[in-house]
């Protein structure tokens, strides 16, 4: 099975990997929460922020880059916040008539996009860092212990487990069509549109099948094995003095962030 594809647990003897699930996941949510709660154009305090994350990869024994790189893939997603640079407060900086409209960007308009494309920025990176150091069994013990509700964290993880199903099911269906697919060299492949679009339907139907009739069997041998409903691991978690620890100096941090963010 692809367990590559979705699965970005990087193991790497750290001490953000021995860290607690729920320690992480709460480290994340404030981050993220912390970003959404400062001001627009606080700039030193995205810069501790950011600071903050550099530290956590270090101490992650990924590299200071690693979310850094990762994360270049979303920024092109924040331009749907482009709209931000038009807001009617704030100083005109230019006056562009387009004929059937006429935007004005403003000096607050463009803090205010470049704020949220930093919140997003950071955001995504913390992201990132928890799920490459937290594996995913452990992830959703640590949204229960959470009082997260078990409909909700039973149909993530199957989500999660049927990604990887409908990935290999994809491959297999991929592999049958190359080996029946034989052509004469210097001959282009395939048909008219007509066909390929059938083709593709065909595809798409027999992967709904054998989901669908993999899916029953999944569930049966789940059945057998005592599934009731609750994802077990095999790593125990148990709240440790480093945890309590490491928990306490982050939360300060963010204080300190926020202080920075309303003071500056």
């Amino acid at each position: 099975m692809h367990v590559d594809v979705f699965d970005q647990y990087h193991f790497t003897p750290s001490r953000v990997h021995d860290l607690d699930p729920r320690v992480k996941v709460l480290i994340t949510v404030l981050f993220i929460l912390s970003n959404a709660l400062l001001p627009d154009g606080s700039w030193p305090a995205f810069a501790l922020a950011w600071l903050l994350l550099l530290v956590a990869n270090d101490q992650s024994g990924l590299g200071l880059g690693f979310t850094f790189k990762r994360s270049v893939v979303a920024l092109p997603f924040t331009l749907v916040a482009v709209s931000a640079i038009f807001s009617p407060q704030g100083s005109p900086l230019a006056v562009w008539d387009l004929g059937f409209i006429t935007l004005i960007p403003t000096d607050l308009g463009l803090i205010r996009f470049f704020s949220i494309v930093v919140r997003s920025w950071l955001s995504v990176q913390i992201a990132i860092l928890l799920v490459a150091t937290t594996q995913f069994p452990d992830l959703l013990h640590a949204l229960e212990h959470l009082r997260l509700p078990r409909t909700l964290t039973t149909i993530i993880a199957f989500l999660f487990r049927y990604l990887f199903v409908l990935t290999n099911e994809v491959f297999r269906i991929l592999r049958a069509r190359e080996a029946r697919s034989a052509g004469l060299p210097g001959v282009k492949g395939g048909g008219k549109l007509s066909w390929q679009i059938k083709t593709t339907g065909s595809m798409v139907g027999q992967l709904f099948l054998r989901s669908y009739e993999r899916s029953d069997r999944i569930y049966q041998s789940m059945i057998s094995r005592g599934y009731i409903g609750h994802i077990r691991t095999l790593n125990p978690h148990y709240m440790e003095r480093q945890d309590w620890l490491y928990l306490f100096v982050f939360i300060l941090f963010l204080v300190i962030i926020q202080f920075v963010g309303w003071v500056s």
